[in-house]
């Protein structure tokens, strides 16, 4: 078989045929404060299912404070959702999600699945869930503590002080654009991804940065490779507009991706909000969270134009240490502070959570993933993290 790529790009076309151009109003909050929330949890695999305690555990002790109800109720993702059903994210899970008003997610994951077809990989799933929701932004902060800065492997004078939001398209880009896939060509094997975006897909994710940003210190970098991409050229005129005519607050600068890359570990302190496409954002929101010192402190949303948001830490499932009470719930509850804030409309009490994690390190008490030799502080397991939150929530 002989493959043109651009014959295939003839024949997908209708693939990336252009909806009807609309201007979107990206809500930051998708239900108005009320009494009582459905929300669903997904606890995954791994050490999901202890962290989700945890949470638990702490949001029970919030809505007793705060005089509100939280309906919790679980469903299946991931490698527990494929050893159960058979599939990485069954439509019930879909339709339970869709139907709450949002959405707690441990992590998925692990050694037992890394070897099954992709389409019975737990990543499929979430990357399913992503885009039958619509969700298309994600906010991933990294703010480093006072209490966790010597956690960090940079200099205390680099990293002191770094705030950082990043915020990255997850339904475009290369890891959706086709067509896509592994042909034999001159008998030989080629892999081949199309990294494509569609304008309004670039508007909206604008938007919704311009909007994190004016809420915050008032700077947006916007992150591509204009300078060899055509997709990225693109992405840069897109993002300019939106923000020039319905930003003005906001300053916008450019940034190439790789110079991007050394500038968050040379100098963090430049950047206050960024905003890049889905495989970019990939890489540096990882990195971004490593100025933290850990994964398990991180939270993370993932929003749409409307409905349900997906809340949560950005840390894997770590298998080798499930079951073990060594997990760190802290990057989870912090997701669930974010949920409050951004798809409940209670602000108060996300910032109630905050108060209470900042808290329990101020006391000395730390996970295993963040306890540094002779810090003076005392070692506990989650189960006793998140009982610790919890009281301070009381």
């Amino acid at each position: 078989m002989k493959l043109s790529i651009a014959a295939l790009l003839v024949a997908s076309a209708s693939a990336f045929a252009p909806t009807p151009f609309q201007t979107f109003t990206t809500s930051l909050n998708a239900v108005s404060k009320k009494d009582t929330y459905e929300v669903t949890l997904l606890p995954g695999d791994g050490i999901g299912p202890e962290i989700t305690a945890a949470t638990k555990t702490v949001l029970a002790a919030l809505c007793t404070k705060a005089g509100f109800k939280m309906n919790l109720s679980e469903a299946l993702i991931g490698g527990c959702a494929i050893d159960a059903v058979n599939d990485p994210f069954p439509d019930a899970s879909l339709e339970q999600c869709r139907n709450s008003d949002s959405v707690l997610l441990a992590c998925i994951g692990g050694y037992k699945w890394d070897t099954n077809p992709r389409e019975l990989r737990p990543e499929t799933g979430l990357l399913k869930m992503r885009k039958e929701m619509g969700l298309f932004a994600n906010l991933r902060p990294a703010k480093v503590l006072d209490q966790l800065i010597d956690a960090s492997t940079l200099k205390r004078e680099v990293i002191e002080g770094v705030d950082v939001m990043v915020v990255r398209e997850l339904t475009g880009d290369v890891y959706f654009g086709t067509p896509k896939g592994i042909d034999i060509v001159n008998g030989e094997r080629v892999g081949y991804n199309n990294m494509i975006y569609m304008e309004h897909e670039i508007e909206r994710i604008a938007r919704v940065a311009g909007d994190v940003a004016s809420k915050r210190g008032g700077k947006l970098c916007s992150v591509d490779k204009a300078n060899v991409l055509d997709v990225s050229q693109l992405w840069r005129e897109v993002v300019t507009d939106v923000i020039t005519k319905d930003f003005s607050d906001v300053e916008l600068s450019h940034m190439y991706v790789d110079n991007c890359a050394m500038q968050l570990i040379r100098r963090p302190k430049q950047f206050d909000t960024i905003v890049c496409g889905n495989i970019f954002g990939d890489i540096l929101s990882d990195e971004a969270s490593m100025l933290v010192g850990s994964l398990g402190m991180l939270p993370s949303a993932s929003i749409g134009d409307s409905g349900p948001g997906v809340f949560e830490p950005c840390h894997g499932s770590a298998p080798d240490i499930a079951g073990e009470n060594m997990a760190n719930p802290l990057a989870m509850i912090l997701s669930a502070a974010m949920m409050l804030k951004y798809d409940l409309d209670r602000p108060d009490e996300a910032q109630l959570l905050e108060e209470a994690v900042e808290a329990v390190l101020d006391m000395g008490l730390r996970t295993a993933d963040i306890k540094q030799d002779g810090d003076g502080c005392e070692l506990i397991g989650c189960v006793e993290m998140g009982e610790a939150v919890a009281k301070q929530v009381e």
